[in-house]
């Protein structure tokens, strides 16, 4: 069985404290009887569940992005098949065909942070002030990004802040655990985010981007409130005070970071822990890989494709694979770039073939960010570090603050576009000015589409951005690419900006009711 309360029970009793994440882990391995009896022990454990974290790094994109309408579906134009076409990338789900299980295996990784935060707060006396608030800052923000990650993919999740069998619970129905309500989850969350701004005390001391920090916890508290502000489920509906708390949140981040003046530093292996990212997965040659190179080509496109130059393209990026599962974006979201913004080429290669009349017969795009490096082997390593928040997010955050509560949000869009045509720059031509609200909305939305091709927004971007009557942009045709209807149909579709939840899940835990509307 796979219900929450045995995934809980198995993932507690065998202690899955593995330490192969971070360079700075330790390589001792502490059992539970005396994990809990230095400084050094907890501080493990916190890498540790940063070794989680990486593990869901794909959710970021099955559930942030893969869904958002700018993937391509079914067969690219080499030939070969799309992965995850039907059901994520169509969002044609049924209670019977998910696309997901088990909460994307969320509830383990909810475990052993419950876990965590019941040692730290309870006990390890051997912690100073300073330590215990620096583990427990952490412990909390990552718990509650866990549970944003499940809220806004179901809604009303079930809500479980204990690692209850090392407690005693020993029963199944006991373990059981009924779906919160949307705003019992929301609500959840937002004392969670409360309790790590309290425990790190606005400390912005933080020395890497591949641990949780305070910042972090901002972006986070930012996102939360903007997202509460924004989208109504069920019984969560915005309160007055959520655009003023993500505003607030965002400007003790302003100042603090910088944008890097050139956009495909951020994204370099010689440039980790740069002064744009504020918190980032961390992969290493050596250690774990990201799966960017799902996102390139195979070999059917060497020496059979061309450039825009029309000169053959054999292995331009230098790829050396032939490829396994593939995925891609579409060409008209590359098209929408301006040929003088610096993001385009720097997110993009474009590749093109021709018949032996010279017209053009397929044309197709491949993602040229996170590539990570050529080893000392020769081989491509896919090891950039994954950005969860960065500088950018920042200010485009606070341009959409902005423009909801009325105010002018150009000046940050303006900044994200500077960086973005660097030397073409022209006020004239280029420079963003403000209008009405959908307006802005729009121009938003396509600012991020631009900036963060493959960093697992796009689809939470059109759930929570707005039209002029309200309505999310997930049912505007004006936020599509490449075609003239909306990511979801409002009339027959409403109900899908929800997943399903699986019905083994449902049919293990008896108490776990399905997603309205499946």
């Amino acid at each position: 069985m796979k219900q929450i309360g045995i995934i809980i029970s198995i993932i507690a009793l065998s202690l899955l404290y593995s330490c192969d994440s971070l360079d700075l882990y330790p390589e001792d391995y502490y059992a539970i009887g005396n994990f809990w009896k230095n400084a050094a022990q907890v501080n493990g454990n916190m890498l540790s569940l940063h070794s989680d974290l990486r593990g869901t790094n794909q959710a970021l994109y099955f559930l942030g992005e893969a869904r958002g309408g700018t993937q391509l579906l079914y067969v690219g134009p080499t030939g070969q098949s799309i992965t995850n076409s039907t059901p994520i990338k169509d969002n044609t789900f049924t209670k019977d065909n998910s696309g997901i299980s088990n909460w994307y295996n969320y509830y383990p990784c909810i475990m052993r942070v419950n876990h965590f935060i019941t040692e730290v707060e309870n006990g390890c006396a051997f912690l100073s002030q300073s330590e215990r608030g620096y583990f427990l800052g952490q412990a909390y923000g990552i718990r509650a990004y866990y549970y944003f990650m499940l809220y806004r993919t179901y809604g009303g999740v079930p809500i479980v802040e204990k690692a209850r069998v090392l407690e005693g619970v020993t029963s199944v129905e006991e373990l059981y655990t009924p779906r919160s309500t949307p705003k019992q989850t929301l609500d959840f969350i937002k004392s969670d985010i409360s309790k790590s701004e309290q425990y790190f005390a606005s400390d912005f001391s933080s020395t890497t981007t591949a641990l949780w920090s305070n910042a972090a916890t901002l972006m986070l508290k930012a996102e939360v409130h903007l997202w509460s502000a924004k989208v109504s489920d069920g019984d969560q509906n915005p309160a007055n005070t959520d655009l003023q708390t993500a505003k607030s949140a965002l400007n003790q981040l302003i100042g603090k970071f910088n944008l890097l003046p050139k956009f495909s530093d951020i994204f370099e292996y010689t440039n980790k822990e740069n002064k744009e990212t504020i918190f980032a997965i961390h992969f290493r040659e050596g250690e774990s890989t990201n799966f960017a190179s799902e996102f390139t080509y195979n070999i059917m496109i060497v020496n059979s494709f061309y450039g825009r130059n029309d000169k053959l393209m054999g292995d331009t990026l230098t790829i050396k694979s032939t490829g396994q599962n593939f995925n891609a974006f579409k060409f008209e979201l590359f098209e929408s770039y301006d040929a003088e913004d610096s993001r385009r080429d720097a997110t993009f290669l474009d590749y093109y073939l021709k018949n032996s009349a010279g017209i053009e017969i397929a044309k197709g795009t491949v993602l040229r960010k996170f590539l990570g490096l050529i080893n000392a082997s020769g081989n491509r390593i896919y090891a950039t570090d994954f950005p969860v928040f960065r500088y950018a997010e920042t200010l485009l955050m606070m341009a959409e603050v902005e423009n909801k509560l009325g105010n002018d949000p150009s000046p940050y869009i303006n900044e994200i576009r500077k960086r973005a045509y660097g030397v073409n720059y022209n006020a004239v031509l280029h420079a963003y000015s403000n209008k009405d609200f959908a307006t802005n909305e729009l121009a938003i939305l396509h600012e991020r589409d631009k900036e963060f091709v493959f960093e697992g927004k796009r689809w939470f971007d059109v759930r929570r951005m707005q039209d002029a009557s309200g309505k999310a942009l997930v049912f505007s045709p004006a936020a599509s690419y490449g075609s003239t209807l909306p990511v979801l149909n409002p009339t027959t579709e409403a109900y899908k900006v929800l997943w399903p939840v699986d019905v083994n899940t449902i049919t293990n835990d008896p108490t776990i009711e399905q997603t309205p509307g499946y």
